[in-house]
């Protein structure tokens, strides 16, 4: 047809520059090896930095925290390989107790033979929308109760049980919803929490692990360094 002609004659940095206008979305294009080829202002301005030559070129391992730019690049990878994301809920631990929300997509980029050639995405804070709540209804009760009771023991079959869902069921939901299962996002919200501790106060680092739910001081040491890429010992040092 004469318009997908004409749309693929379009200069596509023309098009992405639209997202220069929407300042609450960061938006990011990459090649193959998770290289970034092109940030919009808000990415740069999350980041901290002025330029985008400063990051063209660059992964997220030289921007980000590692543990923050291994999930990235997990997910590029997924994406490369043919998988798609669509408005995933993501969420992050900010000051204090409260958590903050995030919806983001991505999508491979295909050049005209079809071959993945890269990808793109975005990500925005959702807040307090209407969008958040319309997309955590179906996990609000156990996500509650994961934030109120994170320091004891939690028990999958007790977040099915005020959920009124099959453990399965609720799998699939935190699977659909926020791309992981209920056991590992308690986790990762316990280590995210240890992970404050440990920066912002002077306990043990044994009490910080059971201050945060790990009853076994070996496996809080080994899951910390999965996710952040060194021991609790080495944050202190630092």
């Amino acid at each position: 047809m004469d318009y997908l002609r004409q749309l693929k004659n379009f200069n596509s940095e023309q098009l992405i520059t639209i997202f220069e206008f929407i300042p609450d979305i960061l938006f990011w294009v990459k090649d193959t090896q998770s290289q970034i080829l092109y940030a919009n202002q808000a990415f740069l301005d999350n980041l901290g930095i002025n330029q985008l030559d400063k990051i063209l070129g660059q992964s997220d391992y030289a921007f980000s925290p590692h543990h923050i730019a291994k999930q990235f690049i997990r997910d590029d990878q997924r994406i490369l390989a043919g998988e798609l994301v669509t408005n995933r809920i993501e969420m992050n631990v900010l000051e204090g107790e409260d958590i903050g929300w995030f919806t983001t997509t991505k999508r491979p980029i295909k050049d005209e033979q079809g071959q993945i050639i890269g990808s793109y995405g975005y990500t925005r804070s959702l807040g307090k929308t209407p969008q958040l709540f319309k997309s955590l209804d179906a996990i609000h009760i156990p996500l509650e109760y994961i934030k109120q009771h994170y320091q004891q023991q939690i028990a999958i079959e007790t977040l099915a049980q005020i959920t009124c869902l099959s453990i399965s069921a609720l799998e699939r939901r935190f699977k659909k919803h926020l791309g992981k299962t209920p056991k590992q996002f308690i986790n990762e919200f316990r280590l995210e929490k240890a992970r404050k501790l440990l920066l912002e106060t002077q306990l043990p680092i044994a009490e910080v692990a059971y201050k945060t739910g790990f009853t076994d001081h070996s496996y809080f040491c080994r899951q910390y360094k999965s996710m952040f890429a060194e021991q609790p010992s080495e944050i202190r040092q630092r």
